[in-house]
């Protein structure tokens, strides 16, 4: 698999996995599809939304990871410092917790529905947590 599709609300994305440069995070994360679940505005992090997933053990570590992903770089962070969540950024990101600056394995990036990232951070700041589906596709 090399492709996701994800939805929230009206709002449709098409996501590249990036099987090369973190296929431990991309093989986990496709184990975990389809995934149904809700993802909120970001506490910390700036213009980025997350869903959080506790105490989540995921045995992975760090693989292409950053702190400052682009919009549209979703990040898959395997716990640790903070919970195990997936960071969706839709703008200006520092990622980071209560804790102090994360990083996160760079494991999809938005490719169809760029466009639409902007529309998405309005809905997740102003109207709340939101449904979520990632499917693959």
């Amino acid at each position: 698999m090399s492709r996701i599709r994800i939805a929230v609300g009206a709002l449709k994305f098409g996501a590249r996995l990036e099987t090369e440069l973190a296929p431990k995070s991309c093989a986990r994360f496709t184990a975990m599809l389809p995934l149904k679940t809700r993802i909120m505005q970001a506490r910390w992090s700036g213009e980025a939304a997350w869903i959080p997933f506790g105490d989540l053990a995921l045995d992975l570590g760090y693989e292409n990871h950053t702190s400052y992903p682009a919009p549209g770089h979703l990040l898959l962070y395997p716990g640790g410092i903070s919970e195990t969540e997936i960071l969706f950024p839709y703008g200006a990101t520092v990622f980071a917790s209560k804790m102090g600056q994360l990083a996160g394995n760079h494991f999809a990036t938005i490719e169809d529905g760029a466009e639409h990232l902007a529309a998405f951070g309005k809905l997740v700041l102003w109207e709340g947590a939101q449904d979520i589906t990632f499917e693959a596709g």
